[in-house]
């Protein structure tokens, strides 16, 4: 048997960059550190948005004039990110802190508003921008199912950039221990904390301090970008624009509800449970469990999108 060396996680910072202390007026603010995980949201809306709005400048795929205008898309951008961040946050508390840890929210309330100490759950935020799509369709007359298909021809680029910028770089959510070529030695955390997790980033020395057993494991970050986002990506992409797919309101929604599905199914067996919830019965995951029901909404949307005749815009 072959033995793999695990490669070690580059040593690069979690922050961008970070804007020097400032003397204002007397008042003193910062220094304020701009992390890969904010930059991969805003990089991943607006990639996300610049393709949505070259596919509402091109008729044919409608086979038509698109049911939405470019006005449309430009006003509802700062709602989506509201809605990934607000939803994102209820989500991870209502899914992952207060089934397991409600000793921990009664002795500090104010963590649930604090996002910056981490803790979004993608279904959550699901939730919160499919909340923004329907408030929006309804506010402009869009119709729904154009609008939904609009935001499953987005979603595939922020997941690839959340996960690949956001949570690869800042060296969360990893994966599982492997001795096969693909491993990875994985900063354990950020916390110097004696409870805390082994292994920090010294802000100073600019590198990462291993404080634990180094243990390789799968780059699942990785993965969930590839499975999660640039597949659907590319398979709607060929969809769309060879085969025009958006001519039937919501098949585009429920073809990437359930290739997300299969891909965060997938991955999730590559990557590591979260250390305060661990395995559910029957060896699955909170992550699986909570696809479940977008599995099912996919495949209603598929079958309710292939039993009505393709329709053309107004």
């Amino acid at each position: 048997m072959i033995a793999f060396a695990a490669l070690a996680f580059p040593e690069f910072s979690p922050y961008v960059f970070t804007i020097p202390e400032l003397n204002l007026f007397g008042l003193e603010i910062g220094p304020l550190p701009l992390r890969w995980y904010a930059v991969s949201y805003i990089i991943g809306l607006l990639a996300g948005f610049a393709y949505v709005n070259r596919i509402i400048q091109t008729p044919a795929l409608y086979g038509g004039p698109p049911p939405v205008t470019r006005e449309d898309t430009d006003d509802v951008f700062v709602w989506v990110l509201i809605g990934m961040i607000l939803g994102g946050r209820v989500g991870y508390v209502l899914f992952y802190q207060l089934p397991f840890e409600p000793e921990r929210i009664a002795a500090d309330p104010l963590s649930l508003i604090r996002v910056w100490d981490g803790g979004l759950s993608f279904h959550g935020g699901f939730i919160g921008v499919c909340l923004v799509i329907f408030l929006v369709a309804r506010a402009r007359k869009i119709p729904l199912l154009n609008f939904a298909d609009l935001g499953a021809m987005l979603a595939p680029i922020p997941v690839f950039a959340v996960r690949v910028l956001g949570n690869f770089m800042n060296a969360e959510l990893y994966g599982r221990h492997t001795e096969s070529s693909l491993g990875m030695v994985f900063p354990e955390g950020y916390s110097r904390n004696a409870s805390g997790p082994p292994a920090a980033w010294d802000a100073v020395e600019k590198t990462w301090v291993y404080l634990g057993t180094e243990m390789p494991r799968h780059p699942s970050q990785i993965y969930e970008g590839v499975l999660e986002g640039l597949i659907p990506f590319m398979v709607l992409g060929v969809l769309a624009w060879r085969y025009k797919i958006l001519q039937r309101p919501g098949l585009a929604t429920g073809i990437f509800f359930i290739m997300y599905g299969i891909g965060r199914t997938i991955a999730e067996n590559f990557r590591e449970p979260d250390a305060h919830i661990g395995f559910l019965p029957g060896g699955i995951t909170m992550g699986m469990l909570l696809s479940l029901p977008i599995w099912i909404a996919g495949a209603l949307f598929i079958w309710t999108a292939l039993r009505t005749e393709p329709a053309k815009a107004a």
